[in-house]
């Protein structure tokens, strides 16, 4: 007669090789997951510094524009604190080829770092009398926008 085995005497449940496999293969998955919520922040706080960086070169030549004066061909540099944080920029002045018209670029980069993060280019014109490039516009129209 041929002894049989009884599935009585194994208990339910896992062996110990099915729960390490389990647990490794969590763990994959975990890391995984580690790796691309990282990466997520870095990109995510990497375009905040170019958002600002852009938002602040943008300012830096809206105000050159507002001084209305005719800029020096040069550079010049400063700081300022944006968002909690200290920003360095950089504008440099340069001609053309036209006449009264001046390229403007700006770049940032945070305080006490060398890595521009956003150079932005602007133009400067020779400065008007304040409110005659609207008279331009409306010369010659009857309130509708039509021409005479």
């Amino acid at each position: 007669m041929i002894a049989r085995r009884s599935n009585r005497n194994r208990s339910p449940g896992f062996t110990l090789i099915e729960v390490m496999v389990a647990l490794a293969i969590a763990a994959l998955g975990l890391a995984a997951v580690t790796a691309s919520v990282s990466q997520m922040i870095g990109a995510a706080t990497a375009m905040q510094q170019r958002s600002y960086a852009s938002w602040i070169a943008q300012n830096k030549i809206a105000e050159m524009r507002l001084a209305n004066v005719v800029p020096d061909v040069s550079s010049s540099s400063g700081e300022v604190d944006y968002a909690n944080r200290e920003w360095a920029w950089r504008a440099t002045v340069s001609e053309t080829g036209i006449e009264n018209l001046f390229r403007l670029d700006v770049a940032v980069s945070i305080a006490g770092s060398d890595d521009v993060i956003r150079t932005v280019s602007g133009f400067i014109g020779e400065p008007g009398i304040p409110g005659q490039s609207n008279l331009a516009w409306s010369r010659g129209t009857r309130g509708t926008g039509a021409l005479e």
